[in-house]
């Protein structure tokens, strides 16, 4: 069974940084693609990168939202089988719930539709105030 938590929200001021990070147990995130998505009050769920392993290469590619490239960045512990999420320069517009998720097929391609992934994280709450 695949399981996935989610740590590491809090509250925060403008301009400060925060690591989330996603537990995974059941499959290995050196083999799965894994994402993070937030959702806002009153908004649709959203993108904010993913971690996708890839057979021909060593290291998992990484993709971002626009509005996150250059302040967040993701990366994997295949050892923890953990994701993490470096979140840099925190604007008030990050604030939301962040959630991790991931795919059923093993070295699938990333998307950035929520409806591509299987297994969901609880949520951990972020919120930057001005």
């Amino acid at each position: 069974q695949v399981q996935l938590v989610d740590s590491g929200g809090g509250l925060v001021q403008a301009g400060d940084s925060l690591r989330l990070s996603c537990a995974v147990s059941g499959q290995s995130v050196a083999s799965y693609v894994v994402s993070w998505f937030r959702q806002a009050p009153g908004k649709e769920r959203e993108f904010v990168a993913a971690s996708s392993p890839s057979t021909g290469s060593p290291r998992p590619f990484r993709y971002y939202a626009d509005s996150v490239k250059g302040r967040f960045t993701i990366s994997s512990d295949k050892d923890k089988n953990t994701v993490y999420l470096q979140m840099n320069d925190l604007k008030p517009e990050d604030t939301a719930i962040y959630s991790c998720a991931t795919q059923r097929e093993i070295y699938g391609s990333y998307s950035i539709n929520d409806r591509a992934y299987t297994y969901w994280g609880q949520g951990t709450p972020v919120t930057v105030s001005s």
